[in-house]
């Protein structure tokens, strides 16, 4: 079913890696805008994450094994990649904070990003912070599925929104954007940009995206309706991509136009 599934989702694959926002992509002000809308995809990754190792781990007191180790191996390994890394300097970060240094080197603002988590700390509903946040809608739609799919607690689901919305996607997406940048700029110094994305195409594209692949596998066996969910699933989380994608397009060339007006 996955194969099946991969075809039926070529068009909207295909639609992200071949996106228009890459060719908009060409001054260090743009990347800048590029960076700050992406970083909320950086941190509401680690909620889909996090919500597979609630649910296919033992994260409580006292402990049992859970579910197939397989899959428990899985999230272990990626949740340490992700929280624990090592950085360009050789120290441990997660890959979110490394994303930060990366747009504090490329002069990005880290104000709405900030902002947002700190009402998320003092915030009792990440539905309510969402949409009384002043972030552009294209964040908003993306934040609000992937709660929405966090919240359904159904493994499955999780599963598809974090292994073909994200895990098997990131490769060949994340190539599109850094084969731009470092075309365009060269000479600048985007090392803690570059590091971030190359980390991820290693990882995903080596260990953990066929990894994920086997868990949906393991989580839907025979399961008619699992399968089905997991394709709407996976529809809905690229289509959600898009709009975001198309939201960081959208905002590049009104500020473009604007320059140059």
């Amino acid at each position: 079913m996955i194969k099946e599934i991969n075809e039926s989702l070529k068009p909207l694959t295909n639609q992200l890696i071949n996106h228009t926002l890459y060719k908009k992509i060409n001054t260090p002000e743009q990347l800048q805008i590029f960076m700050e809308h992406h970083v909320f995809a950086v941190w509401d990754f680690m909620s889909l994450l996090t919500a597979l190792q609630e649910i296919l781990t033992k994260t409580t007191n006292p402990w049992l094994p859970v579910g197939d180790p397989e899959t428990r191996y899985l999230i272990n390994e990626i949740v340490l990649a992700e929280e624990t890394d090592i950085n360009i300097h050789v120290e441990r970060q997660s890959h979110f904070e490394m994303y930060l240094d990366a747009m504090e080197a490329a002069g990005a603002n880290k104000g709405k990003i900030g902002d947002f988590l700190m009402q998320v700390t003092h915030g009792t509903d990440i539905f309510l912070v969402i949409a009384t946040s002043n972030l552009p809608i294209s964040i908003k739609q993306f934040l609000k599925h992937t709660f929405e799919v966090v919240y359904s607690r159904e493994s499955h689901k999780i599963a598809s929104a974090f292994t073909f919305g994200r895990e098997g996607l990131i490769p060949g997406m994340f190539t599109a954007i850094i084969e731009k940048v470092q075309k365009n700029f060269p000479e600048d110094d985007l090392s803690l940009f570059k590091y971030y994305f190359d980390r991820h195409i290693e990882l995903d594209g080596d260990e953990h995206g066929p990894m994920a692949f086997k868990m949906v596998e393991d989580l839907c066996g025979d399961n008619k309706r699992k399968w089905e969910e997991v394709k709407q699933t996976a529809e809905k989380s690229l289509e959600s991509r898009i709009e975001l994608w198309d939201g960081i397009e959208a905002e590049i060339e009104a500020k473009t136009q604007h320059q140059y007006a």
